[in-house]
């Protein structure tokens, strides 16, 4: 499984001649880092006698973060799968019309679900970006760089998540459907910026205002 892979054998898996792993396993990995070190963020702001009450809240946080990890992990798998589902589709047969039909068929019904995989990584990219709002401010203050890293990986995952359920709208049948989808997608592509740039300026303040050990 790719995610059990070594970082430099995953990054050497990429950069292969291979199309897969490509962009959508690549956003899935940046969501999971990002909801890693939110993770860790949330782990290292424990000192209740510092922080009171709030500990219990970054708790909570770092909780769901460590689940959006583990289900963003697997996404990672899941798009070469649905990559690899979507290339047998196309080498289907297609020499007599109902063979056509077949394959037609064939390809819509992969191509919803080479477009839910990556829609489960732009989700769960939004939520950690949430998350990072909700924690920032709140914690160790040594660990602030850390979480504006998450903020970083977390948009690059959302939006190149996006773009991969975009690439896959133009194989699905139900046009109900992709509307859904596309609507969707700019939604939370705008919700995802928004949080963002939220994010980015509370924790270069914090960084810039970092108290001397």
């Amino acid at each position: 499984m790719l995610k059990d892979l070594t970082v430099e054998r995953f990054v050497r898996e990429v950069a292969s001649s291979s199309p897969a792993p490509g962009g959508g396993s690549v956003s899935a990995q940046a969501g999971s880092q990002a909801a890693g070190l939110l993770s860790m963020y949330c782990n290292l702001s424990q000192n209740r006698e510092k922080l009171g009450d709030v500990v219990e809240v970054l708790q909570g946080i770092g909780e769901e973060a460590r689940f959006l990890m583990s289900k963003m992990l697997e996404a990672i798998d899941e798009d070469t799968v649905a990559f690899n589902r979507v290339m047998e589709a196309y080498r289907m047969p297609k020499g007599s019309e109902e063979e056509k039909a077949k394959r037609k068929e064939a390809i819509s019904e992969v191509g919803r679900y080479a477009a839910d995989v990556p829609m489960h990584t732009t989700r769960g990219s939004l939520r950690v970006l949430t998350l990072i709002n909700e924690a920032a401010g709140k914690g160790n203050p040594s660990a602030v760089t850390d979480l504006g890293v998450a903020n970083l990986q977390a948009l690059a995952a959302l939006i190149g998540a996006c773009y991969n359920v975009k690439i896959n709208l133009d194989m699905i049948a139900d046009r109900k459907a992709v509307t859904d989808l596309e609507n969707e997608v700019d939604e939370l592509l705008e919700q995802g910026r928004e949080l963002y740039e939220s994010n980015r300026k509370v924790l270069e303040k914090e960084i810039i205002e970092k108290p001397p050990q």
